[in-house]
C-alpha cells in the first residue's frame, strides 16, 4: 500500500494488488434495513448478511487471501497425525517470531483458553495494558483478576500521541511491590489494543516491560493477533525502527516474549491461530490442553487447508504493502471524518475506524448504551455494519450492577484487502449524514441479556420511536435512493 499525491495535490492511499475474484453485495432498501434490525434485536451480530452492504463487523476471518495462499491450500497434507504441511506452519513461526515450539488451535481464544487454564489460578492477579473481551472472560472463569495498566494518555479518546497502547512500566512496578511477584501469574500485552480504538505500543515500551519481567521473575505474555497493523506503526512511527525491516522488529518482537498466542483469523489471514514459546517447560504444560480440547498437535482444530494458508499468509505479513493498506486506509476515513467534524479516535490506530459514540450522542447516557445505539443507527442508515465496543461489550458485576466501559466506541473495522476507496467514501458519506441529525437517535434497553460476552448473543429494543424518525428523515434528504 502506498499514498500517492495527485495532480489536484490530493493525496490518496493506492492499493498494491489487483482483485481477481469478486463476491456480490446487496444495498437493500431503507425500510427494510430498519426491519432487519428490529429481527435482529438491534444487536449488529444477529444481522443476515444478506441485509448488509459493508460488513465493518470484525476484520477476524473475513481478511482477503492471496493468490499464493489459495495456491498453498491445495497442496496440503490431510493426515490426522504426523501431517506434512504442520512443519510448514512452524517453519514460518520459527522465520517471524524465532520461537521453537509452537501449538496450533482453532483461533485466538482457544490459545487464550489454554494459557489461563495453566498459568491462572485463584486470586492471581494479570497485568495487562488493556483487556480483550474473550482474554479477560477465561482469566476471570479461572479465577484471576484482570489489572489494566494502560499509561494515562491511552484513554484520551481524542490524541496525538503515537503510542496510546503502551503499558505503565511504573504501574507495573507498583502491582509487583502491593502483591508480590509470586502473585502475578503473568503480564500479558496485546499489540494493537482493540477495545481503545486499535491504539498500538512501541517496540521502546516492550522492551521496558521485558526489564520489569526479568527484574521480578515474571512471565510476559503477548497477544499479536493484529500484529500487522502494530509493526507498521512501530516502522512508520518510532523513530529508532525506521531502518529496521518488519522481520527484524517482529523478531525482537518474539525475542522479548516468552509467549505469544494469535488469532491468524486477523494475523496471517485465514482461520486459525495457536501459541508459541521458547521454553519446552512452558510447551509441555500447555501441550496436552491442546489435545483435549482442540485436537490433535498438528492441526489442533484447523484444518490442513488453513494451516497451509496460515504458513503463506504470516511471511506475506513481513512485507509492508501488505501490513499498510489497513492502516492507510483506516487514516483515510479518519481525516475524512475529522474534516467534517465527526468525533473519533485519534490518531488513526489499527483495525478500524473508530467514532466516539458518547461526543457522537452527548444526550443518550451510557445506561442507554450510545456506541449500540449508533450501530443500529449507522445501520439503518447507510447498511454499514460496525461492532458496538462500548458499555455493551462489558458484563455487569457480581451483584448485578452496570459496569460501564471507559470509552463507547462504534468499531468501523477495516479487513485487509477488501474494501475499496469508493466504499470507503460512501460509509463516510452516510456517517457524516448521520452526524448532522444525530439528535435523533436514542438509546437501547435489554431485553433478552445474557450473564456473559453478551454483546454477542443480547437482544435490545430501542427506547420510543427514534429509529422510524431516522428513517423519515433519511427518505426525504436522499428520496428513493438506498
Amino acid at each position: 500500500m502506498s499514498v500517492v499525491k495527485f495532480f489536484s495535490g490530493a493525496k490518496v492511499p493506492l492499493e498494491m494488488h489487483k482483485v481477481r475474484i469478486v463476491q456480490k453485495l446487496n444495498l437493500v432498501p431503507v425500510d427494510r434495513r430498519l426491519e432487519a434490525i428490529t429481527e435482529a434485536g438491534n444487536n449488529t451480530f444477529l444481522l443476515k448478511n444478506r441485509d448488509i452492504f459493508l460488513d465493518m463487523l470484525t476484520d477476524s476471518g473475513v481478511n482477503a487471501m492471496s493468490d499464493k495462499q489459495l495456491a498453498a491450500m491445495m497442496e496440503c497434507d490431510d493426515s490426522y497425525a504426523g501431517s506434512e504441511t504442520f512443519p510448514k506452519l512452524e517453519a514460518a513461526i520459527m522465520d517471524v517470531f524465532g520461537m521453537e515450539y509452537f501449538l496450533p488451535a482453532h483461533q485466538g481464544r482457544a490459545a487464550e483458553n489454554i494459557i489461563s487454564k495453566v498459568f491462572v489460578s485463584p486470586g492471581t492477579i494479570i497485568p495487562m495494558n488493556y483487556h480483550f473481551t474473550t482474554s479477560k472472560a477465561h482469566i476471570v472463569l479461572n479465577g484471576g483478576l484482570v489489572e489494566e495498566i494502560i499509561i494515562d494518555e491511552g484513554l484520551n479518546v481524542s490524541s496525538s500521541y503515537p503510542f496510546k497502547g503502551n503499558l505503565d512500566t511504573a504501574k507495573l512496578e507498583a502491582l509487583v511491590k502491593k502483591h508480590g511477584a509470586k502473585k502475578i501469574a503473568f503480564v500479558r500485552i496485546e499489540t494493537g489494543t482493540n477495545l481503545i480504538g486499535g491504539q498500538p505500543h512501541s517496540l521502546q515500551n516492550l522492551r521496558e516491560v521485558r526489564k520489569v519481567c526479568d527484574k521480578h521473575g515474571l512471565i510476559l505474555v503477548f497477544d499479536a493477533s493484529l500484529l500487522a497493523d502494530n509493526l507498521y506503526f512501530i516502522k512508520t512511527r518510532e523513530k529508532a525502527c525506521r531502518n529496521m525491516s518488519i522481520n527484524e522488529i517482529a523478531r525482537e518482537i518474539g525475542d522479548l516474549c516468552d509467549i505469544i498466542y494469535f488469532s491468524a483469523r486477523k494475523l496471517g489471514c485465514a482461520r486459525g491461530g495457536g501459541i508459541c514459546t521458547r521454553k519446552k517447560e512452558y510447551y509441555m504444560k500447555m501441550r496436552e490442553l491442546v489435545t483435549l480440547y482442540e485436537g490433535f498437535l498438528t492441526y489442533g482444530g484447523m484444518s490442513v487447508r488453513e494451516i497451509e494458508a496460515i504458513a503463506v499468509g504470516l511471511r506475506e505479513t513481513m512485507d509492508e504493502d501488505m501490513i499498510s493498506q489497513g492502516p492507510l486506509f483506516i487514516e483515510f476515513m479518519v481525516n475524512e471524518l475529522v474534516a467534517n467534524g465527526v468525533p473519533v479516535v485519534t490518531p488513526p490506530g489499527g483495525l478500524g475506524c473508530h467514532l466516539d459514540a458518547m461526543r457522537f450522542l452527548p444526550k443518550v447516557p451510557q445506561s442507554e448504551y450510545p456506541a449500540g445505539a449508533l450501530a443500529t443507527a449507522l445501520f439503518i442508515a447507510g447498511g454499514v455494519r460496525g461492532m458496538e465496543r462500548g458499555s455493551i461489550s462489558e458484563q455487569r458485576d457480581e451483584n448485578g450492577n452496570e459496569v460501564y466501559s471507559n470509552m463507547e466506541l462504534l468499531r468501523l473495522a477495516m479487513p485487509r484487502r477488501v474494501f475499496t476507496l469508493s466504499q470507503v467514501k460512501y460509509a463516510v458519506d452516510r456517517i457524516v449524514w448521520l452526524y448532522k441529525n444525530r439528535d435523533l437517535v436514542g438509546g437501547l434497553s435489554f431485553i433478552e441479556e445474557p450473564k456473559m460476552l453478551r454483546f454477542f448473543f443480547g437482544k435490545l429494543k430501542a427506547k420510543g420511536d427514534w429509529q422510524k424518525k431516522l428513517v423519515a428523515r433519511f427518505k426525504k434528504d436522499f428520496g428513493d435512493s438506498l
